[in-house]
């Protein structure tokens, strides 16, 4: 496992260096985690919980922890669920003493959990969630404790929106369901399709755990959509693509980035075969540290296929960016360590990007549009849409303002 891990690790042998690992206390230095481990949205959770433990496996393993202290992981399952992810916060924060949490992977449940986190001053860094508002809330407070490593709906739905134009589709109809992630990427996307001078020819809602969508299918038809753009969790767009199938239509799916999870990709089978989904990051051979990460996330768990593997690289990416803040902290005061990750004083090399003031006082969002590439399920795996992107992909992409 180290053997597969060492070439990630140079930067953070001169970080030694420069810090030191003295002999610490002998207690650990707590780390929440949460996210959903069961329900519609485990493939994002698992996926996102098991790139957080391996960069604190070669953390703990390879760096001896943080000033010689170990990292613990505490880890809570919220399903999905709103109301349950607001408990776990808080007892994250009130109970477990967190210096931080790692999590948020619905932005339902990022929205009932981000004013726990404000209001007790520990950093919460969302490694998934790509909705809009959470960052934003209170990006005009004095102290900002709401961190992202994922690309907001801001950037990703303009993204979305252009791919589809790109294509000389003009008419679209928009399928988003009932959650807080769908309600924020509706917003965007009608936003992006309004700077282009259009708004959608049909806007279909429904509840998560929807079962059929025939009849929205058919009134989208009916309103002369040529393409549908999707906005919703894996198992509801299988559904949406599934009945596209049905009705024997033959319009381009787009969407957003659950359209790369397996329990999308498995579950609509060859109805979601061409669909077009944005992503930051592709499971297939690319500059070293992405290949060492693919390589070991396949050796850990025995797995060919990273149900999501951009909530793993995402959730692998935030640990470190954690690390190399605590590190330059020299403490676990959450309030220290918010001021190290707006000014992280050295790149940090992942394997989305390389870091290099990744945040900001007023910008707590780390990965920007240029970062994300158009997928394409093609032979139930997500592969390029096109040719430069795969070229591209040997490239480290930094942030821009």
């Amino acid at each position: 496992m180290m053997n597969v891990f060492r070439p990630l690790f140079p930067a953070l042998l001169l970080l030694l260096s420069a810090f030191g690992t003295p002999a610490g206390a002998a207690d650990t230095i707590r780390i929440g985690v949460s996210c959903p481990m069961t329900g519609g949205s485990a493939d994002m959770g698992i996926s996102m919980r098991n790139g957080v433990r391996l960069a604190v496996e070669e953390i703990n393993t390879m760096a001896g922890g943080v000033a010689g202290r170990q990292i613990e992981l505490v880890e809570r399952d919220d399903q999905g669920n709103p109301d349950l992810g607001k408990s776990v916060a808080e007892d994250l924060i009130a109970r477990e003493k967190v210096v931080a949490t790692i999590g948020v992977c619905n932005t339902g449940v990022g929205l009932a959990t981000i004013d726990a986190y404000q209001k007790a001053k520990v950093p919460l860094l969302v490694a998934v969630s790509t909705g809009t508002p959470l960052t934003k809330k209170y990006a005009a407070e004095p102290e900002h404790y709401i961190f992202r490593v994922s690309p907001r709906d801001e950037v990703q739905a303009p993204f979305v929106v252009a791919e589809a134009l790109k294509r000389g589709f003009r008419k679209i109809a928009l399928f988003a369901d009932t959650t807080g992630y769908g309600e924020a990427g509706k917003n965007d996307v009608e936003k992006a399709l309004a700077a282009a001078g259009l708004t959608p020819v049909s806007v279909q809602r429904f509840a998560v755990g929807v079962k059929d969508l025939a009849a929205q299918v058919r009134e989208a038809r009916a309103a002369g959509a040529d393409a549908v753009i999707s906005y919703t969790v894996g198992p509801e767009a299988a559904v949406l693509a599934k009945a596209i199938e049905k009705e024997k239509w033959p319009v381009q799916i787009i969407g957003s980035w659950p359209l790369s999870w397996r329990n999308f990709i498995d579950a609509a089978g060859s109805a979601g075969e061409g669909a077009l989904v944005a992503v930051s990051f592709i499971q297939q051979a690319s500059f070293q540290r992405r290949n060492a990460f693919i390589a070991a996330y396949r050796q850990k768990y025995n797995t060919p296929v990273i149900p999501a593997p951009m909530a793993a690289a995402q959730g692998y990416d935030t640990m470190l960016l954690l690390f190399y803040a605590l590190h330059q902290a020299q403490s676990v005061e959450p309030a220290k360590i918010r001021a190290a990750l707006e000014k992280l004083e050295r790149p940090v090399a992942g394997v989305i990007t390389t870091y290099d003031h990744p945040f900001s006082k007023t910008d707590h969002d780390a990965l920007s549009g240029n970062m994300l590439v158009m997928g394409v399920v093609r032979k139930g795996q997500i592969d390029y849409a096109y040719r430069e992107d795969a070229q591209k992909s040997f490239v480290v992409q930094r942030k821009k303002p």
